[in-house]
């Protein structure tokens, strides 16, 4: 057995205690000692991702998990955290993408403020700061982000809630099987982490190209 260990420093565990106290679920990473906490693993177990390095544990059990975790977060961070964060930046780009393909692609929802008229997606930002528009959005955004800090807090002091988990399904899931209901969730994870990288290549091939979709 060999023992793989990764250390955090003062400030990431200060800033993750003020938001987090140390509870059962993961006092590990708030430990005061200071010490890296410590995760054990074989020689043999290496990430199917990454081949040439060990395969993090803590992520055993997770669905979707390829064993990618090249800086060793989940050594020290709650991995119930880690999906959270994964599963909303999934989430928010897969809708990201979308929306900025449709608004290159012509479609608005009418009707459009005078300075928005002739906007793309790549110039849309400074123009809705610009018109005032931007400012609702992010006051509204924030009202979701303490509900999302509820829940995560919750999550993290046992209460039983998955990662992502906000009962809200259309009732596509109720009545099916646990295998059923995994294949949806590696679905999600799998089309979360493609749009995260679709969204910053359309993001950048737009604004590169200054064209209309397909940005070629």
């Amino acid at each position: 057995m060999v023992v793989i260990s990764s250390s955090c420093t003062d400030y990431d565990v200060a800033l993750y205690c003020s938001f987090f106290p140390p509870t059962p679920s993961h006092t590990l990473f708030c430990s005061c000692s200071q010490s890296a906490t410590r995760a054990v693993t074989t020689v043999n177990a290496k990430s199917a991702s990454l081949p040439f390095l060990e395969s993090p544990p803590n992520c055993d059990g997770y669905v979707g998990n390829v064993g990618f975790d090249p800086f060793r977060f989940s050594d020290f961070a709650p991995v119930d955290f880690l999906r959270e964060a994964e599963l909303k930046h999934g989430r928010i780009c897969m809708m990201a993408w979308l929306g900025w393909v449709s608004v290159d692609c012509g479609l608005r929802v009418l009707p459009v403020p005078e300075a928005l008229e002739g906007v793309t997606a790549a110039t849309a930002h400074d123009a809705s700061v610009e018109q005032g528009g931007l400012a609702q959005m992010f006051l509204w955004f924030t009202l979701l982000e303490v509900i999302d800090f509820i829940a995560i807090r919750q999550m993290l002091e046992g209460s039983g809630r998955a990662p992502g988990d906000f009962g809200f399904d259309g009732g596509l899931l109720r009545g099916k099987s646990d295998a059923y209901i995994e294949d949806m969730k590696l679905k999600e994870i799998t089309h979360c982490r493609l749009a995260m990288m679709a969204f910053s290549g359309v993001a950048t091939q737009a604004v590169l190209t200054q064209g209309p979709f397909p940005y070629v």
